[in-house]
């Protein structure tokens, strides 16, 4: 099944929808809200943009001012609330979301399909250090997750459910790749530590580029 294209790209539009589908609010009771409830753990924040997110929402009719609020000297605040059109694009878009894999270009990915550019040995080293940093955040992660369980309800924290068993998941493969480079178990390792010792191209990684370049 294909995506719909939304209208909106910025999730931070999509977080703004299901935040005033629980109530009106103005910009900055949003901000406070997805403070409290952590959604600047799992989306982008940028709470210097939230206005004109707000704002490009209205633009769309998938959020209108519904009130004015004035308390003392201090500056009005306009509330906002979801439309009616905005409720069934936020549904849209977010059952898209949850229904159709995206593909996503994490820089860790870029990273691993320039592996060449850097020695077999070197690669190694940095691996162990990333798998370092990986393993104090899943025990981290853990900590946080088995405090949270005390005073939130699950669904609330399936999100870093998520995060949790992805770290975890990274961490597995990171180990299992360092170890084959460093035991020479790893197809074509060799020649690739020739290539950074020799500067020569082995005849193999040659033979793969051809076949590359004529299909």
């Amino acid at each position: 099944m294909a995506a719909r294209r939304s209208r909106l790209s910025n999730p931070l539009a999509l977080t703004v929808m299901t935040t005033l589908w629980q109530k009106p609010m103005h910009p900055y009771e949003i901000a406070q809200t997805l403070r409290r409830q952590g959604k600047d753990a799992s989306t982008k924040v940028n709470y210097g943009s939230l206005y004109t997110v707000v704002q490009n929402l209205e633009k769309h009719g998938f959020v209108e001012v519904v009130d004015v609020e004035r308390q003392g000297n201090r500056p009005e605040r306009t509330v906002y609330a979801l439309t009616e059109a905005g409720r069934e694009e936020m549904t849209q878009w977010l059952s898209d979301l949850v229904a159709v894999p995206a593909k996503e270009y994490p820089i860790f990915e870029t990273a691993l399909s320039l592996l060449g550019a850097l020695h077999p040995d070197d690669v190694v080293r940095l691996l162990e250090e990333r798998l370092t940093a990986l393993d104090m955040q899943v025990a981290g992660g853990r900590a946080v997750l088995e405090k949270a369980y005390e005073t939130l309800p699950r669904l609330f924290l399936v999100e870093v459910e998520y995060q949790l068993h992805m770290l975890q998941a990274q961490a597995e493969w990171v180990r299992g790749f360092a170890r084959e480079i460093r035991e020479g178990v790893l197809p074509e390792v060799e020649s690739w530590r020739r290539f950074h010792e020799t500067g020569e191209i082995p005849p193999e990684l040659k033979q793969v580029e051809e076949r590359h370049y004529r299909k």
